[in-house]
């Protein structure tokens, strides 16, 4: 059993990232078997499973979420392979791997000058956004929004320590932190939008990881429906889960037509320019490509 300090040590941000980038190519390959997330008790109780046809490699997530618990999130995650089992912290791999995939989006669709990014939320998730965005973008300017203005002072005191190069600043609203953004990451479970269109940038690009369930929005829809590039993880987990795209569709402000999927997307880069959006419920690929080198390195590790 892999603890939280065991996947830090054997899993650097850059090395998630770059195995979460081949996960989503071979995806839109059609190289995995992905069956849909199941959802038990109202979304507190999760399992998602993914099979590498080529290897059949198999990984299996459960995690249970219990909003005021702390921590909020338990799970476990196993890697099966011929050769035998790993069994590793879910937790961490899922805020490793998520941050990963906002790595993999930011990379391909945000400004190569990007500089400044806007972490709005505090909660499990929020720190390896920032590592993520720091692994693909050499930033100057972090401003963290939060409901609880002490959360947020803390998480900005803890990521100065860790990025002292990078100015980490606590904004008072999220619209404040959004304003001369380069790059912002949502990382929330709020069921209304965090701000408006008309605050952002007319460039920028924005990943919004936190939202998994229809009730719940994080972005307005106004800029789904003016975006020049809106990428998904999946475009059938989105139209099941993502509240914003939901909602978007529904109402014809986006036709489903336009989505693009983000391993579809990687291989066939789309010319960007304005706003970008990268809208995530999460995949077990990205749960498979971190348990794959959770396994390398416990194999390594028997050496």
């Amino acid at each position: 059993m892999l603890d939280a300090d065991d996947v830090r040590k054997a899993v650097p941000m850059t090395a998630a990232i770059d195995a979460v980038r081949e996960a989503f190519l071979d995806l839109a390959a059609g190289r995995f078997e992905v069956p849909q997330r199941l959802s038990f008790a109202d979304a507190t109780t999760l399992v998602m499973t993914a099979c590498h046809k080529p290897t059949s490699a198999t990984v299996v997530k459960t995690l249970n979420l219990a909003p005021g618990r702390t921590p909020m999130i338990l799970g476990t995650l196993v890697w099966n392979t011929a050769e035998g089992q790993v069994v590793a912290d879910a937790v961490e791999v899922t805020t490793l791997r998520t941050g990963a995939a906002s790595g993999v989006a930011t990379d391909l669709l945000a400004p190569p000058t990007a500089s400044r990014l806007a972490l709005l939320g505090t909660g499990a998730q929020a720190a390896d956004q920032v590592r993520a965005v720091a692994a693909v973008r050499t930033l100057r300017q972090v401003s963290v929004f939060g409901r609880d203005l002490s959360r947020a002072q803390a998480l900005a005191d803890r990521l100065g320590a860790e990025f002292p190069s990078v100015a980490v600043r606590v904004a008072r609203r999220a619209s404040d932190a959004v304003g001369d953004a380069d790059v912002v990451c949502c990382a929330t479970s709020s069921e209304t939008p965090l701000f408006g269109v008309d605050d952002l940038p007319e460039r920028v690009h924005v990943n919004a990881i936190g939202s998994y369930r229809p009730s719940m929005r994080e972005l307005p829809p106004e800029l789904l429906a003016t975006a020049g590039c809106v990428v998904v993880d999946q475009i059938a987990a989105a139209m099941a889960e993502a509240g914003e795209v939901i909602h978007a569709v529904e109402t014809g402000l986006v036709e489903r037509g336009s989505l693009v999927e983000l391993g579809t997307a990687l291989g066939d880069p789309p010319v960007v320019g304005g706003r970008t959006v990268f809208k995530s419920v999460g995949l077990a690929v990205q749960d498979w490509a971190v348990g794959r080198l959770l396994g390398e390195a416990a194999a390594r590790a028997r050496l």
